[in-house]
């Protein structure tokens, strides 16, 4: 028996292969499907969820990695049936064009906004540089996350 933390949900379950990496067992055992297999290396960022808050490419973790951590999906980033900061600056500024990579993308940007509230360019594109969109949005990925953390600024005023 395999037990997971999933978006502040226990799931128990069996898993014959527990190498099996984490994103297939989110998506084909817990129904999981807003994270995306991309290249199935690590290095395109589609598949981004948070390990204990922190960003970690669900194609390359094994799911034996997982167990006793945190894990935050893309469905997991709203609260209270309310989009997320981020999550809102993207429909509002039309973000996605193909809208595949874009779960990861806004997985990435929300552990940006969580270490610094107030990033420049230069730290959103560090901290974005290992998701890729083959759509080229980056420009309006970078006004999304200012966007957000204006929001998130006044929010906690």
């Amino acid at each position: 028996m395999l037990k997971l933390e999933v978006n502040e949900r226990i799931y128990n379950f069996d898993l014959e292969d527990t190498h099996s990496p984490l994103l297939w067992v989110l998506r084909d055992q817990l129904g999981l499907v807003g994270t995306k297999f991309g290249c199935g290396m690590g290095q395109c960022g589609a598949c981004t969820v948070h390990l204990n808050g922190a960003p970690v490419r669900s194609c390359s973790l094994p799911t034996s990695a997982a167990v006793g951590q945190a894990i935050t999906t893309i469905e997991g980033l709203s609260r209270e049936g309310q989009l997320h900061p981020l999550q809102q600056a993207w429909v509002e500024l039309d973000v996605p064009q193909c809208g595949y990579c874009q779960a990861g993308q806004l997985m990435s940007a929300a552990f940006l906004l969580s270490n610094t509230p107030s990033p420049t360019d230069e730290d959103i594109d560090n901290a974005m540089v290992g998701n890729l969109c083959r759509c080229g949005t980056y420009k309006r990925i970078r006004k999304a996350i200012h966007q957000a953390a204006d929001t998130i600024s006044k929010e906690g005023q």
